[in-house]
């Protein structure tokens, strides 16, 4: 038999009826003497009398999957742990090619280029979909959403959707939310037919990265162009609170939850570092300085430490989560422009795409040593590793709960 959980409403009448039940113990002489209360007894009332007073704690976003871990909300992340959706996916690193117009297919076991897609104008992301069976390419100035099988790496028929910079989705997987920079707006959307459902003006500039509290029930977004960041009820579809950055010239790009869903940290490629914010409060974020350009921000697979892109300096930084500080510095040997990307499924390579080289690298996550350096189209940026491990994807690169 399933228990209905207890309300605070059902615990105050437990909590009377136990009362009523102790001053029925006394025997015949209870009306002329107070009846004995054991202190277990005594304790359980007082504990069920505090529940009931205490503020109901909000539910988790309908409909999205239990987070397994209260304490990591990445522990599905783990080498290991891919979906039967995606175990017979060919392990690739897509590459979109802004300036090309193209998609580079990179072979990680080799290293090697193994296919180029045309895709449309632009392309700035290649994004998982929820449901992990698709890869959307974002055509940003061709206004279309490519999509790619990652079963066979063919492309299908692109998908009108205007102004797609980036791409999220709802961690129930109800609504796909398309950063639309340019025109201003949040617009969700059917995560499959990308019909608009709602669209949701903004008043800041460059709607660009977001991630999602660990229950869901909100998102923050980052806006490149003014500054600024935004507090979004994801179930209502709506602006919940709006701050500008205290840095004169601030630009924040990538932005990522904590293992322990506590904290939000925003890359700033202006303000060389990223910004820790207290999501729930919203309150003015610490600026904590990583490097040139700071720029991209992945999670490793044990959730011990955070791989931070600096584009304007070529390297990587590392911040330990536990001490709350940076580890150490990598640096790429014949610098470059490390912007967005991925970590491989094992854990064991950071994929970085060189903005402003044509390259993309191959970085060892033990060691910080490069692995490789490999010649793509123009102007990559957000490449996707996939397969990666994962119960469903949030978007972005590749952000898996």
């Amino acid at each position: 038999m399933t228990v209905p959980p207890l309300t605070p409403r059902t615990i105050a009448l437990l909590a009377t009826a136990a009362l009523a039940l102790l001053a029925g113990c006394g025997g015949p002489d209870a009306q002329q003497s107070e009846p004995h209360v054991t202190k277990a007894a005594a304790r359980a009332v007082a504990s069920a009398r505090a529940v009931a007073s205490a503020p109901a704690r909000p539910a988790g976003l309908p409909g999205m999957p239990p987070v397994r871990n209260p304490k990591d909300i990445y522990a599905a992340d783990r080498p290991g742990l891919l979906s039967p959706v995606v175990k017979g996916f060919p392990s690739r690193v897509y590459v979109p090619n802004t300036h090309s117009d193209t998609v580079s297919v990179i072979d990680p076991a080799t290293y090697k280029v193994i296919d180029t897609i045309p895709v449309g104008r632009q392309p700035q992301h290649v994004v998982p979909s929820w449901d992990l069976k698709t890869l959307w390419v974002n055509n940003n100035r061709g206004h279309t959403l490519t999509p790619i099988d990652p079963a066979t790496g063919k492309a299908g028929e692109p998908v009108d959707v205007h102004d797609p910079y980036n791409l999220y989705f709802t961690p129930n997987g109800k609504y796909a939310i398309v950063m639309a920079s340019l025109d201003r707006e949040l617009v969700f959307r059917d995560p499959h037919t990308m019909k608009v459902m709602k669209t949701v003006p903004v008043t800041c500039a460059g709607v660009n990265h977001a991630d999602f509290s660990a229950d869901g029930r909100y998102f923050i977004v980052s806006c490149e162009f003014s500054g600024e960041l935004l507090k979004v009820d994801t179930e209502k579809m709506k602006v919940l609170s709006q701050q500008k950055l205290p840095f004169d010239g601030a630009m924040p790009q990538d932005v990522k939850i904590s293992p322990d869903g506590k904290t939000f940290y925003i890359a700033d490629m202006m303000a060389d570092g990223m910004w820790v914010l207290d999501g729930e409060k919203f309150t003015t974020p610490k600026l904590l300085a990583t490097g040139k350009g700071t720029h991209g921000l992945y999670v490793s697979r044990d959730s011990k430490v955070m791989y931070i892109s600096n584009r304007g300096e070529g390297t990587v930084s590392v911040f330990d989560f536990a001490g709350k500080h940076l580890a150490k510095k990598w640096r790429l040997p014949d610098g470059g422009s490390p912007d967005m990307g991925g970590v491989s499924s094992d854990g064991k390579v950071l994929w970085l795409s060189g903005r402003y080289d044509s390259e993309v690298y191959a970085i060892d996550t033990a060691t910080g040593k490069e692995l490789a350096r490999i010649p793509v189209g123009g102007g990559p940026h957000g490449l996707a590793v996939y397969p990666q491990p994962g119960r469903y994807s949030l978007g972005h690169t590749g952000v898996f709960r």
